[in-house]
């Protein structure tokens, strides 16, 4: 069986680091890149063609939905997974809108992001469950 590939974009070094490490624990998973400049998601990806690509919301002048959209328009196939601190549902909204796949809130990073990883493999959608209520 071949690996899941996976495309890593934060601007956030400490989270591309602590979420690289989390996935190389994982055989299944292997992590293709990790990109701090949103700017270059888009290249990146179409470069590499990962399976999924994680992709957090804010990304200092580059917010992670437009990056989203511009992957789609672009004819993006990989499953996009927004990692983020917001925990608002006009964000969760705008995500899934732009053709995200899975939203985990970092707050619950280690307890959600392989869930959504494995949901958005078998094409469903995930979101962090205190989003629910």
């Amino acid at each position: 069986m071949q690996n899941t590939t996976i495309l890593l974009s934060d601007d956030n070094s400490a989270v591309l680091e602590h979420v690289g490490k989390m996935l190389e624990k994982e055989k299944k998973f292997k992590v293709v890149g990790a990109i701090s400049d949103g700017t270059v998601v888009v290249r990146e990806y179409l470069r590499l063609r990962p399976d999924v690509i994680i992709l957090d919301i804010s990304m200092g002048d580059v917010s992670g939905i437009d990056i989203a959209q511009d992957l789609r328009d672009s004819g993006c196939r990989a499953k996009i997974i927004f990692l983020t601190v917001h925990e608002d549902s006009d964000f969760l909204n705008a995500g899934i809108g732009a053709g995200g796949s899975a939203y985990v809130v970092k707050s619950r990073l280690n307890q959600d992001l392989f869930s959504a990883i494995n949901a958005v493999l078998s094409n469903k959608l995930f979101v962090s469950p205190n989003l629910l209520y």
